[in-house]
């Protein structure tokens, strides 16, 4: 009797087995799969631990942001410090639009925190801005006394 033909031609003599080519080409693409997937989960962990320390940092250049904003007088300046959380933070605050602005009685000042930090072996750093509009001070106006 003739053993009958089966997959790719090849007879099949008592058992239905597979040869060792098909077992190893099978693993090396098993392999490849595995490696791509975690080569993916590692890629997503770095992603999430950076975006995590730019919202980190995000909210301490807010807060601080919000602490220039409100303080009073808002004057044009510029500096750099490093703050509690360890991020060197440059700071300014500009004058804008003074052409706009000069028969209002208003200023529009320009208020930037750029937040900088080290993570790994790389630099970041965040730069948030707003604009505050003030009142402008106006020079002290004395009354003669003949106009009373």
């Amino acid at each position: 009797m003739k053993p009958k033909a089966g997959i790719a031609g090849r007879a099949k003599a008592g058992g239905g087995g597979f040869t060792l080519l098909e077992v190893l080409v099978a693993l090396a693409i098993l392999g490849i799969a595995v490696t791509v997937v975690l080569q993916l989960f590692a890629a997503n962990l770095r992603a999430l631990s950076a975006s995590e320390d730019y919202l980190e940092a995000s909210l301490a250049g807010e807060a601080r942001l919000r602490e220039i904003a409100e303080t009073l007088p808002l004057a044009e300046n510029s500096w750099s410090e490093v703050n509690a959380e360890g991020y060197r933070v440059e700071a300014a605050v500009v004058e804008v639009e003074k052409e706009r602005t000069d028969t209002l009685p208003l200023r529009l000042m320009d208020v930037s925190v750029t937040l900088r930090w080290n993570w790994g072996q790389k630099n970041r750093q965040i730069t948030l801005r707003t604009l505050k509009t003030i009142e402008k001070e106006m020079p002290a106006t004395t009354i003669s006394p003949g106009l009373r």
